[in-house]
């Protein structure tokens, strides 16, 4: 065999690969050994962020196959004709990245295009757009067929990614300054019924419920909930818009009938019932583990 000017690093891998284990000769002229491979690995997807297109199902297909918008799959409103379920279409691999996110934050990481799978799905959304009347609004439904094939995909994306319950995103979570999808009219405890995505316990409701009768803690102490839950919030002490919007956000999600964005001891209540199940270490923090001030204790300013 002639090896003529072959360069010294591709003769090398030849010569391995001829020694025994399986190759792949590239286009570039570089031998890959793929005969071995490492256990010490996992998913690039940490999350799966889930939005509504407020759009119909051509209009949708549309957009998201352009040049400046994608997700990787988008689940279809009614059933199809010939597969008797709504269509879910993927439309980008699950190795790429797709444009989804766009500025967005959740437990300390940013960019979640990078780490994350886009599902949208199929809706009008609010009959307008403001979100400063949101009582208002009229929100489309999502139908009982759609949300069974979403089941259907989530499970899938979940078991091969590992992904964690808290790791269940609406786009409202993780830019909740900037968008309120999927809406308050998304059916959150119905995919939980389903073994998907985090509810908090009635027990631990109730708890604290008689613990916050009298009101909610101070701003600031409920900002710092809202930060361990995974929210990009500032413990200022004061109801800013970052504030607002997670307020809103987590309320669409988790009590949907009144989602002003307001503080209140029924969002801190679900809140801390949430911490207490999913993420019980925050609650080593002092502010969080005794979140109403002991009488004569100095308050934090509120805004």
């Amino acid at each position: 065999m002639r090896f003529g000017k072959l360069p010294y690093l591709v003769l090398a891998l030849l010569l391995g690969g001829c020694a025994g284990g399986e190759r792949l000769v590239e286009p570039t002229g570089v031998a890959i050994d793929d005969s071995h491979s490492s256990r010490a690995h996992s998913s690039r997807v940490r999350f799966l962020v889930l939005h509504y297109t407020d759009e119909d199902e051509a209009t949708s297909l549309e957009i998201l196959t352009g040049p400046r918008v994608s997700a990787h799959y988008l689940v279809a409103r009614h059933p199809d004709r010939e597969l008797g379920a709504p269509r879910v279409y993927r439309l980008v691999d699950e190795s790429r990245r797709a444009w989804h996110a766009g500025a967005s934050a959740w437990a300390g990481r940013t960019h979640l295009n990078d780490s994350s799978l886009g599902i949208e799905l199929v809706n009008a959304g609010p009959d307008r757009p403001s979100i400063e009347t949101a009582s208002k609004v009229s929100w489309a439904p999502f139908p009982d067929d759609q949300i069974t094939a979403l089941i259907v995909l989530l499970k899938d994306l979940i078991a091969r990614h590992d992904i964690a319950p808290t790791d269940l995103l609406g786009h409202a979570e993780i830019a909740p300054t900037r968008k309120i999808d999927p809406g308050p009219a998304f059916p959150w405890r119905r995919l939980y019924a389903a073994g998907i995505g985090t509810w908090p316990l009635e027990a631990d409701l109730a708890r604290y419920r008689r613990l916050f009768a009298a009101g909610p803690p101070p701003l600031a102490t409920l900002q710092r909930a809202l930060a361990a839950w995974g929210y990009a919030v500032t413990p200022s002490g004061k109801l800013d818009g970052a504030t607002r919007g997670a307020l809103r956000a987590f309320q669409m999600r988790y009590r949907p009938a009144d989602h002003r964005g307001r503080p209140d001891a029924d969002t801190a209540a679900r809140l801390w019932a949430l911490l207490a199940r999913y993420r019980p270490e925050a609650l080593s923090d002092p502010k969080l583990a005794s979140p109403i001030p002991s009488p004569g204790e100095t308050p934090e300013p509120r805004g």
